[in-house]
């Protein structure tokens, strides 16, 4: 039964990703941001759990991609449709009212939103690479999908906890949502390598980059608090580039 401990655990990212899921799909961005972030903190401790129970297997690799696909795919995916959909007719929406008999009705134009999906197939293509990549043992190439959503989350908390009608302005652009969008599609796919956030000492000689960006990270968020987590994500992509052991 300890065997299965991690495996637990990831099922319970899945099961946060399929509530975030039901919350964004009827526009409440907030809560389902809320989940994805549970989602994505069983997300580090099912591979925690994994090494220190020595429980690695193969559907415990499985499974961490589809949770992963669920909670770090579909979700953001679904968060973008509805800002794009808040850029273009001034707010969330109820998307199954779309596909109802009436929404058919509605014109072709409340069907662009769905361009946010890009990032699921994205983050399918970036999660099915990662597992039959052998040079992403110990490192990523490319944005993992955590850090990707985590990254689209910042819009919504950023527009809610730290509005202002500047920021609204460009957050809620269409064009900004777009090519947001595609850019997050390139970053999951680049072929950009990238440190992982994985301890196997705790020493500072051999975790020295890891340390500072955890102290880099913590300064951005005290200071610019929301507004923090696309400046972390872009020093992670700038650590990892130009960072020398």
């Amino acid at each position: 039964m300890i065997k299965q401990v991690p495996n637990i655990i990831t099922s319970l990212n899945l099961l946060c990703g399929c509530v975030a899921i039901l919350f964004a799909v009827s526009g409440d961005l907030i809560t389902a941001s809320l989940f994805v972030i549970f989602g994505i903190f069983f997300d580090f401790f099912d591979g925690l759990a994994a090494r220190l129970l020595k429980a690695h297997s193969d559907v415990g690799l499985q499974l961490d991609s589809l949770a992963d696909m669920v909670t770090s795919g579909v979700a953001p995916a679904i968060v973008l449709v509805q800002l794009l959909h808040e850029s273009l007719f001034g707010g969330p929406i109820v998307l199954t009212e779309i596909f109802s008999s009436e929404g058919w009705n509605i014109g072709m134009s409340h069907y662009f939103p769905f361009i946010g999906l890009l990032v699921a197939v994205a983050s399918a293509y970036r999660l099915a690479k990662f597992n039959v990549d052998t040079r992403q043992t110990s490192s990523f190439i490319g944005l993992p999908t955590p850090a990707n959503t985590i990254l689209i989350l910042s819009l919504p908390l950023i527009l809610h906890f730290q509005y202002s009608e500047g920021l609204a302005a460009i957050i809620l652009n269409k064009w900004f949502l777009i090519g947001f969008t595609l850019l997050s599609c390139i970053l999951l796919n680049a072929e950009i390598p990238l440190f992982a956030l994985k301890f196997k000492t705790w020493d500072f000689k051999s975790n020295a980059l890891r340390y500072v960006f955890l102290l880099l990270s913590v300064v951005l968020i005290v200071i610019f608090h929301f507004l923090a987590i696309p400046l972390i994500i872009l020093s992670y992509i700038l650590l990892s580039l130009f960072w020398k052991d």
